[in-house]
């Protein structure tokens, strides 16, 4: 691979690893040897097995409208110490800045736990929460609470994802397609990877 990405045997050991052993070793002596009849078998190889492509995280821009008023009324509305339909303004650190960041989100109470579930999928929140330890806080009107959060695995969402959707389909049941509080079981496991649910430890 000339002028590429295995041009160093520091860079050849990364393409190890990403491409496999035996493939590496036909692209990186092709390229020592200067050897057109390698170089037609590395190309074979690259056919044959062609580089992994990591899913992208499932997430959905909030629109125009959710983001510049539904979401803003919400969040006055909490600030000013009212909870519409179990609303909270999220704090969290950000990721990169440091800086708090806030976001309002809708507190699930099942069975006596409390739980933040992320219907977009992995937006920001979601991100900066894990990349602090799970640990922010919830805030209504003067009060804040500090939490740590503990993240659910997708095989146990599917009874909170149909309570989530039972109570809020009518603002968030465009963001699961299709998926509602009386589907089945089988089709909220399908779903549970892209819906991040957090569940906050007392």
């Amino acid at each position: 691979m000339r002028g590429g990405e295995c041009d160093s045997s520091a860079a050849a050991e990364g393409c190890k690893r990403e491409h496999g052993g035996g493939r590496l070793a036909v692209e990186h002596l092709a390229y020592l040897l200067d050897d057109p009849l390698l170089e037609i078998v590395a190309r074979a190889s690259r056919r044959r097995y062609p580089r992994r492509v990591q899913p992208t995280p499932h997430y959905q821009q909030p629109k125009w409208f959710d983001r510049h008023v539904f979401n803003r009324l919400v969040a006055v509305a909490t600030r000013a110490g009212l909870s519409v339909w179990g609303s909270r303004i999220l704090e969290v650190r950000g990721r990169t800045s440091g800086e708090p960041r806030r976001v309002p989100v809708n507190l699930l109470t099942f069975e006596g736990s409390r739980y933040l579930v992320a219907p977009r999928g992995h937006t920001q929140w979601v991100r900066n929460l894990r990349a602090a330890g799970g640990d922010g806080a919830l805030l209504l009107g003067r009060r804040r609470e500090l939490f740590h959060a503990v993240e659910v695995a997708d095989a146990d969402k599917p009874p909170l994802l149909r309570a989530y959707l039972e109570r809020w389909k009518w603002e968030v049941g465009q963001f699961f397609g299709g998926v509602g509080p009386g589907s089945s079981d089988g089709e909220l496991v399908r779903i549970a990877p892209d819906h991040p649910v957090f569940r906050i430890e007392d």
